[in-house]
Order: structure tokens, then C-alpha cells, then sequence
């Protein structure tokens, strides 16, 4: 009897990990089962697991939503990835961006959101944020290895995001200057609110050319801002200086916050961001939105007119 005991304790063996989503947020109650010998745990409220398994045991980990993975207890790491199943929900996480398009996709959404008329939903403000916690692994997918600095790294993804935002400054000024009039002039449709256009115009007539700089951090305002100043005919010349401050200044301020501020409380409270990355997206659209959802339920009501239309001069 000592004998099998023995051999048993020496034969078995003890895993633990944490299970998560290719997101990095934690999968609760996902199925953890050892075949053949058919023990099974569930993850818990953070992922976490642990089950003993004898030799020749190999672990298959499942929830619905999510793929099934089978992994050799010999090759478990502290994490096991388990990839979740596409929703058009996912589009609302900026992480999502990240870790499916990386550093390319990134620059395109920022020159988008203000480039392109339809960015207006877009998460600028949270997906800069994340960049700034994920600054050195974005610049690796470019520059294998990295730069070996996280402060040059940083410095590098300024440059780029600040350019593809300069750049999409641009061209909603240039859209602007072409297409003006017709804009104020067009129906309503989905993705298109005159509104939107009317509001950003209020914004600029009120604080003018630093309605560029103000409209970086403002989500919606951004994207037409640009697009009302060529069509009040702003000079050139002066857009472009608001242009080029309003961008550096949105984006070093997102990337500084998420890179330092990550740094920070894994330094001194041990506390992982990116643990809690639905918190602070929610906290970021709250905070960028809280002056546009001031305004629309508590300033002063404007009505605006369906026709007559005219472009300010």
C-alpha cells in the first residue's frame, strides 16, 4: 500500500495558471479537464486555476464563446491564452485594434477619426491610451528587437501617430474647403449628422483657432472641427499651426498617461492596468465626453434649421 502511494505521489503533479482571452482580460468559469483521467476544476472570478493531474495527462480548457485549446502539462506557462470568438462588441474595445492590426492599424484609425467623416466613432482617446502601456511591443512589430529604450519607443510611436494625425487634420481641412457647402446642404443618414456639424461650428466660432487644439480632446468635436474650419475658409497658414500643436500635444499627453501611469501603480500599489483595461476605457470615454454630454443635456438648446443652409463666411 505505502508502495502505490508512493508511485501515486510521484506520478502526479499539481498545475497552476490563470486563463485569458487574447485580449488579456480574465475568462471566468472556463472548463479545465485532464484526459483520461477525467479530473476538471473551473477557472475562477480572475482566472485562476489549479487541478492535480497524473502522467500522460493532457489538459483541454473550454467555455463557450471561446476556442478549445489542448495543452501539455509540460509546456504550461503562468497564462493559458484561450481565443475568444468575434462580436461586433469587440469593435468597441480598443485592445481589440491592437491585437489584431497592431501599430499599422492604429495610425490608420487616428488619421481616420479625423480624416474621414465616418471615424467619428472611432476610440481615439482609449486606443492612444492602451498604446502607451503596449508602446514597445507596437514598435517591435515594425522594428524587430525594439530599440532596446521604452522612452525611445515611445518617442518613436509619438512621431508616427502625431504625423497620421497631422495628416488626417488635413485632409478633413481640405474636405472641408471642397465639399462645404453640400454638407450643410445633405440629409441625414446613419453615419452622417448634420448636428454634428453644427456643433462643431458652434465650437470653433466660440474659441476660434484653438477650437483646433480644444477639439483633439473632445470625441465627435474632432472630427468635424477640421472640416468646419476649411469651411469658414480658416487661413491656411494659421490651421496649420493649431493643427500641429492640438496633435502633439492630444497625442503625447494619451501616450505619457497610459505608458507612466501603467508604470506607476505596478510600481507602487503592484496593480496592473491592463488587468482592468474595461475600467479605464470606460473611465477615458467618461471623462473626454463629459464636456459634449454637459452640453447637450444642460446648455442652452439650439435649434437648427433643415433648410437655408448657407456656409459662414
Amino acid at each position: 500500500m505505502f508502495f502505490l502511494l508512493n508511485v501515486f505521489a510521484t506520478c502526479a503533479q499539481e498545475i497552476k495558471s490563470q486563463v485569458k482571452d487574447q485580449y488579456e482580460d480574465a475568462v471566468t468559469e472556463a472548463t479545465i479537464r485532464a484526459i483520461p483521467s477525467g479530473k476538471e476544476t473551473l477557472s475562477d472570478s480572475v482566472g485562476n486555476f489549479s487541478i492535480i493531474i497524473n502522467a500522460g495527462d493532457s489538459l483541454f480548457v473550454s467555455k463557450d464563446g471561446f476556442e478549445t485549446r489542448t495543452i501539455d502539462p509540460a509546456k504550461i506557462t503562468k497564462e493559458v491564452v484561450l481565443n475568444k470568438d468575434f462580436t461586433w462588441k469587440d469593435l468597441l474595445n480598443p485592445i481589440f485594434y491592437i491585437k489584431n492590426g497592431g501599430l499599422w492599424l492604429l495610425l490608420f484609425i487616428v488619421f481616420a477619426e479625423t480624416g474621414l467623416m465616418v471615424g467619428f466613432f472611432l476610440p481615439g482617446d482609449s486606443l492612444l491610451f492602451l498604446a502607451g502601456i503596449y508602446s514597445s511591443s507596437l514598435i517591435d512589430s515594425v522594428f524587430p528587437g525594439g530599440t532596446g529604450s521604452p522612452f525611445i519607443d515611445l518617442i518613436i510611436l509619438a512621431i508616427l501617430i502625431s504625423i497620421c494625425g497631422i495628416l488626417g487634420n488635413m485632409a478633413g481641412f481640405w474636405f472641408g474647403k471642397r465639399a462645404g457647402p453640400f454638407l450643410f446642404q445633405r440629409k441625414d443618414t446613419f453615419l452622417f449628422k448634420k448636428k454634428n456639424l453644427y456643433q462643431a461650428r458652434d465650437f470653433y466660432d466660440k474659441h476660434g483657432g484653438q477650437a483646433i487644439v480644444f477639439a483633439r480632446f473632445l470625441p465627435i468635436i474632432r472630427t468635424f472641427a477640421p472640416i468646419v474650419a476649411g469651411i469658414v475658409q480658416m487661413d491656411r497658414k494659421k490651421f496649420m499651426y493649431y493643427n500641429i500643436v492640438g496633435c502633439i500635444a492630444w497625442v503625447v499627453t494619451m501616450l505619457l498617461a497610459g505608458h507612466y501611469l501603467d508604470k506607476l501603480f505596478m510600481t507602487k500599489l503592484n496593480f496592473d492596468l491592463k488587468q482592468h483595461l474595461e475600467v479605464i476605457v470606460i473611465g477615458i470615454v467618461l471623462v473626454t465626453t463629459l464636456p459634449v454630454l454637459y452640453k447637450l443635456f444642460f446648455g442652452k438648446r439650439k435649434s437648427y434649421p433643415e433648410e437655408n443652409l448657407n456656409t459662414p463666411n
